[in-house]
């Protein structure tokens, strides 16, 4: 039978706690920081730094592990100070209040972070949830599961302790008698079973559950938008990182695009991993459009004047030592639609583009996903912007169930890859559910002309590095950036 969404968990009644020292200070300066940005510009201000009748939200972040650029500091930054979203400086009005870190390399950052900001770490994952006591003690869970040195499979996957998390989490819902919201991190886990067993338990627990991927809330460049009940024919998602954890991500573009096409999402019936000459035979045979991938690279070269061909096919001599694999998964849905995601190199960092037909339409749909100053960084400011949300209303902003999805195109491509590149069925993905309009948590651009390529990225906590500092001094004005029209 196909998966459907849920009702929502109607949202819980907490008492107003007392105001403590940390959370009168962080008032204070956020009246400050507000007064100080809407006197040098008035397009800046805190939208929730005023609102001492609502609650602050207690949270329990539960991490791989906590180092320079990990998911875990490029999403914290986010909840610990104000952040960029839409070019306004925006809190998150919660507290974290615990941590439990699997891991601690020599690089770790947790215990300092911690040691700022006054966050316990619990040496287990019950501790971190219930503050040491009995009892769930926490409003919300972050399971940040990425980073860190776990075990790769025969297949190629990092066996991160997703699951293991997620477990351990419910575990404590169980004894409490209550839950809270829940954030899962990139993809549920390596394996469908228990991706499934995942999505299962939150939905017969009434966990609002949120999992997924940073990049289908960047910048579209240009500015394009698909409406709902289009047809789309086919489509294409481009990305130039490595094999699965990259894959994951293009996955998720893919299915953001394409989900709200006509007749909503019904799931996925067969999957393909392809490679080397077996990726251009699909090509020649028409099972994926060398025109539509060059449409939908243009839209941001990353070489000038390269062809797709160039990209997606490796150098003649390239080092076959190379981690990069150039390669495609193809996708076969149950309404038709077939579309590919596409691992090519691009030599001037990672990128991200997507590119459709849609029937009656004379040109393709094509843009590019722009990830902000600081590599991949700054994709995290929507995204911890959509999780607060999540948790302060209960109610995921867009389906878990895509998550669901490309979790199991995911895994299903791997098994595919394994074994030679055979076509997978996959019954099992029968996911069906409507989309969502998820504009309002995507990033539209206005902050990349606060926060601007020449701003220096920070190593710590400082999610817009001294951008607001320079903007407010007038030592460095923002330029216009030119925009697609």
């Amino acid at each position: 039978m196909s998966i459907e969404r849920p009702a929502n968990d109607p949202p819980a009644s907490f008492p107003q706690p007392a105001l403590t020292r940390r959370g009168f200070i962080r008032q204070v300066g956020r009246f400050a920081t507000g007064a100080a940005l809407a006197a040098g510009r008035d397009t800046l201000f805190v939208p929730l730094a005023f609102g001492a009748e609502k609650k602050r939200l207690k949270i329990a972040a539960v991490l791989t592990e906590f180092t320079y650029r990990s998911h875990a500091h490029v999403l914290l930054e986010n909840f610990l100070e104000p952040y960029l979203f839409n070019g306004k400086l925006t809190s998150s009005d919660m507290d974290v209040v615990s941590f439990y870190v699997d891991q601690s390399p020599d690089r770790d950052m947790a215990r300092e972070v911690a040691a700022k900001y006054n966050i316990k770490i619990y040496r287990t994952i019950a501790g971190a949830l219930c503050l040491g006591g009995e009892k769930l003690a926490v409003d919300g869970v972050l399971a940040i599961g990425e980073h860190g040195k776990y075990p790769i499979n025969e297949k190629g996957q990092q066996e991160y302790p997703r699951k293991r998390f997620f477990d351990e989490i419910v575990a404590v819902f169980r004894r409490s008698g209550r839950v809270v919201p829940v954030y899962n991190d990139k993809h549920l886990s390596y394996r469908w079973d228990w991706a499934r067993e995942m999505y299962d338990t939150a939905r017969r627990m009434k966990i609002p559950f949120m999992a997924g991927s940073s990049v289908p809330l960047a910048e579209r460049r240009p500015p394009v938008e698909i409406g709902r009940g289009a047809r789309i024919t086919d489509a294409v998602s481009i990305h130039s990182g490595p094999v699965e954890s990259y894959d994951f991500h293009g996955l998720e573009v893919l299915q953001a695009m394409v989900e709200s096409r006509r007749g909503a999402e019904t799931g996925v019936t067969r999957v393909q991993f392809l490679q080397g000459e077996a990726l251009w035979k699909a090509a020649n045979d028409g099972l994926w459009s060398l025109e539509l991938a060059q449409t939908a690279l243009s839209t941001d070269l990353p070489v000038a004047n390269a062809s797709a061909r160039d990209l997606i096919r490796p150098p003649i001599q390239s080092d076959s030592a190379a981690p990069f694999v150039h390669h495609g998964i193809l996708v076969y849905y149950r309404d038709g639609l077939r579309a590919i995601v596409l691992g090519v190199s691009t030599g001037g960092g990672i990128k991200w583009h997507f590119g459709c037909r849609i029937a009656g339409e004379p040109r393709p749909v094509a843009t590019s996903f722009y990830v902000g100053p600081w590599q991949n960084r700054n994709l995290f400011k929507a995204l911890a912007h959509a999780i607060q949300t999540h948790f302060r209303e209960r109610h995921a902003p867009y389906p878990v169930e895509r998550t669901l999805l490309t979790t199991g195109v995911l895994a299903a491509a791997m098994d595919s890859r394994f074994e030679g590149g055979r076509a997978v069925d996959t019954p099992h993905l029968n996911v069906a559910y409507k989309a969502r309009d998820f504009r309002k948590f995507r990033e539209m651009g206005d902050s990349w002309k606060i926060l601007t390529e020449d701003v220096p990225q920070p190593k710590g906590i400082e999610p817009n590095g001294d951008a607001l500092k320079r903007l407010r001094s007038g030592t460095a004005a923002p330029t216009p950036r030119e925009r697609f029209s």
